[in-house]
C-alpha cells in the first residue's frame, strides 16, 4: 500500500494509467503526464484527483513539471500501425530513458513493458518465463511494438544502473477491465457480431490480469525494485484460451462468436506467462478471469464503449 507519496504516472488517458492513477489518488497525491488530445480528457484526469501535466513524452520537454516524485510509474507506449521504427524508438525507448533521468530522486520506478518482447515459441501452451529468449515478435496491430519495446528495456536497465535508480520492467500479459483491453475489445465486438481475428494456428492463450489487481500490484512491484532492474512478468494467474472468453461472452449475450484465424508468420502462436516471480512480490491476484470478464459484458456490451 502506498500512501501519502508522490507520485507521476505516465500515460495517464491510456488503458491501464487512468484506473491505476484514480486507484493511487485515494492515498497520494498524483501527477499524470500525457498529451490530453481527447476532447475532456484534462477535465476527466482532475474529476478522479489526479493533477494533469500537459507534455509529449518524446521530446524529453517537460515544462515545469516537477521533478521531487517520490514514485514514476512510467505506461506511455506508442503503437503505430506503420513500419516506422525510428518513430518507435524514440516514443518507447528514448522517452523512458528521458523521464527516468527526470525523476533520477525517486526512490522508485515501474516501468510497463510487454510479453511481446519474448521469442515466438512454436507451443502455443508455453507460458513464457522472464528468462526465456527475446525476439521480435510480429504485432500485427503494430509491426514496430515488441522491437521497440525491447529497446525500453535495454534503456530502462541502463539507466537504473547508471543513476542507481532502483526499477521494475513489468511485462504486461492481457490486461482488461472496463477501460479496455484486448478481452473487452472481443467482448465489444461479440455484442457486435463483428469476427473475432485471432492468429493461427488454434489456441489462443493467454493470462489476462485485470486493471484491478494491476493497480493493487503497483505498490509492490514498485518496492520490489532494484538496481540491476528487477525483471517480471505482469500476468494474471491462470492460462486462458481466447476462444474461453469469447464463448463466455457469447454465452452471456446469446449470442454465437465468429472466430476467425489469420496466418501472421513470424508471430506468437499463444501468449501466455508464468506468474511465479510476481506471484512472490505481489501475491495472487484477486479477480478470477471467468467473474472479470463476466463483467465486462454489462460494462461494456450495453452500448457504454
Amino acid at each position: 500500500m502506498l500512501s501519502d507519496r508522490k507520485i507521476l504516472v505516465t500515460g495517464l488517458t491510456g488503458q491501464i494509467g487512468f484506473p491505476v492513477a484514480r486507484f493511487l489518488a485515494a492515498d497520494n497525491e498524483v501527477w499524470g503526464l500525457a498529451r490530453f488530445s481527447a476532447k475532456d480528457s484534462h477535465e476527466r484526469v482532475e474529476a478522479i484527483g489526479v493533477t494533469p501535466h500537459v507534455a509529449d513524452l518524446a521530446t524529453g520537454e517537460y515544462g515545469d513539471l516537477p521533478d521531487d516524485f517520490t514514485h514514476l510509474v512510467h505506461f506511455a507506449a506508442f503503437q503505430g500501425p506503420e513500419a516506422d521504427f525510428d518513430r518507435a524508438i524514440r516514443h518507447n525507448a528514448e522517452a523512458t530513458g528521458l523521464i527516468m533521468a527526470h525523476c533520477q530522486r525517486a526512490e522508485s520506478v515501474l516501468v510497463a513493458s510487454t510479453n511481446s518482447v519474448y521469442r515466438p515459441h512454436p507451443d502455443p501452451w508455453h507460458t513464457y518465463a522472464e528468462g526465456d529468449p527475446l525476439g521480435d515478435p510480429v504485432a500485427p496491430h503494430s509491426p514496430t511494438y515488441g522491437i521497440s519495446k525491447t529497446g525500453q528495456e535495454a534503456v530502462a536497465r541502463t539507466m537504473a544502473r547508471m543513476l542507481g535508480l532502483p526499477t521494475t520492467i513489468a511485462r504486461i500479459n492481457a490486461s482488461y477491465g472496463a477501460n479496455g483491453g484486448l478481452p473487452a475489445y472481443h467482448c465489444d465486438w461479440v455484442a457486435a457480431g463483428r469476427p473475432i481475428r485471432l492468429r493461427a494456428p488454434a489456441p489462443s492463450p493467454y493470462s489476462p490480469i485485470h486493471t484491478d489487481d494491476m493497480a493493487a500490484q503497483v505498490a509492490p512491484l514498485l518496492n520490489g525494485a532494484s538496481v540491476p532492474a528487477t525483471i517480471v512478468n505482469w500476468c494474471g494467474d491462470e492460462v486462458v484460451a481466447a476462444e474461453d472468453w469469447c464463448a463466455l461472452f457469447g454465452e452471456c449475450l446469446g449470442v454465437e462468436p465468429a472466430l476467425v484465424y489469420d496466418e501472421v508468420p513470424g508471430s506468437q502462436p499463444g501468449s501466455a506467462a508464468d506468474p511465479a516471480r510476481r506471484l512472490s512480490l505481489t501475491g495472487p491476484c484477486t479477480v478470477g478471469w471467468r467473474d472479470g470478464m463476466a463483467a465486462l459484458v454489462d460494462q461494456r456490451a450495453d452500448g457504454h464503449r
